[in-house]
């Protein structure tokens, strides 16, 4: 059987122009208008986390550099201006001193030499005072691009001499939006609440949310719902948080404990079951106005059901309620017994009646 080669839609989806980058909209606006004002630094530093676009823009920035120099050339052409190394794998002084060397001599076609320095804060201490020299007075026809994940690990004398970009996490609504297009553009079947949840558990990185992606379509053959999303990457949807929701309000504290039991014979993780809980109170909370509505990064149908939630429920209570999901967050690291902590504090927070008053029969419980 000739089975046809797999891209990864984070190598098939990767951007080619700046317009393409999705949530750094304020750094290649300031790329590209210090390219056509004709004010780019010989040397950038890239930072920020993983998989939120630092490569991409500095390959889409190289390709730029020249292009706007030499119109009439096909772009193939500039692809021998542009020099990546991984740091990762090449950190020694003699790898710098290659570069120092080869970047005296000046590019044949177009404007620019450009070296692109991935993970640049694994360079060894001796190869980034080797590289200090160049970096200061760097020939006409350089540019270096910097990219790491951890700009403390880069030594103050080369910060100083970088043009620093701080990339930012992307947001989760980005991310959902980014996700639509792709399921779009590959015809699948989806909610759009089964690929906020895939934004979710991507944590900022476009990156990641891309291959939790790939997996989910093939694990769901291409039929993203929410509860086969949420089954397979251990998290709870929205649903299950407004079931655990009305036992709360009801005050059914044999009922929460039953209903936590089994999340954790489905292998939920404790700490983020407190976080989810807490991010189900903040959403009910911003429900509550307008204006707060559209801080929610959720779908709308999602947005909705929240608003209808939270009727009956005072801001107060919410308020007492979060404020209490928050100490059993903190007080969850110290202590032994894990399973006990999360109970007692389900029972208190099924206790809190709506205007954020204990009921009496558990005044003994510490709060």
């Amino acid at each position: 059987m000739n089975m046809e080669t797999f891209i990864v839609s984070a190598l098939k989806y990767r951007p080619t122009t700046f317009e393409e980058v999705v949530g750094q909209q304020s750094i290649t606006q300031t790329l590209q208008n210090s390219l056509e004002t004709d004010q780019l630094a010989q040397a950038l530093l890239f930072c920020g986390p993983r998989g939120v676009g630092k490569t991409s823009c500095a390959r889409i920035l190289a390709k730029l550099i020249n292009r706007s120099s030499q119109q009439n050339l096909p772009e193939e052409d500039f692809a021998f201006n542009i020099f990546e190394l991984d740091a990762a794998s090449n950190n020694s002084v003699e790898d710098i001193r290659k570069i120092n060397e080869q970047v005296r001599i000046p590019p044949q076609v177009g404007s620019h030499k450009i070296y692109i320095i991935d993970e640049a804060h694994m360079l060894s201490n001796a190869a980034f005072n080797a590289f200090l020299k160049t970096l200061e007075e760097p020939p006409k026809h350089v540019i270096f691009i910097l990219a790491t994940t951890e700009k403390n690990k880069i030594i103050p004398t080369v910060l100083s001499r970088c043009q620093v970009y701080d990339f930012k996490r992307i947001s989760v609504s980005d991310i959902q939006q980014y996700l639509v297009k792709i399921a779009q553009d590959r015809k699948l079947n989806f909610e759009e609440s089964a690929l906020f949840l895939i934004a979710q558990k991507a944590e900022g990185a476009l990156r990641d949310a891309l291959s939790i992606f790939d997996r989910m379509v093939s694990f769901t053959q291409g039929n993203l719902t929410a509860k086969a999303v949420a089954d397979n990457l251990n998290l709870l949807d929205h649903q299950t948080y407004a079931e655990l929701g009305h036992l709360i309000f009801n005050h059914d504290v044999t009922g929460i404990l039953t209903a936590y039991d089994e999340l954790l014979k489905r292998g939920i993780d404790p700490l983020h079951f407190i976080q989810g809980l807490g991010d189900f109170f903040r959403h009910l909370i911003l429900a509550k106005d307008p204006k707060t509505l559209a801080l929610m990064e959720l779908g709308e149908d999602v947005k909705k059901v929240f608003q209808q939630e939270t009727q009956p429920l005072s801001s107060d209570y919410l308020m007492e309620a979060i404020a209490l999901i928050n100490s059993f967050e903190i007080k969850y690291k110290s202590v032994t017994n894990k399973r006990v902590h999360v109970e007692l504090s389900l029972m208190q927070l099924a206790s809190l009646h709506f205007n954020g008053e204990k009921k009496k029969d558990t005044s003994s419980h510490p709060s």
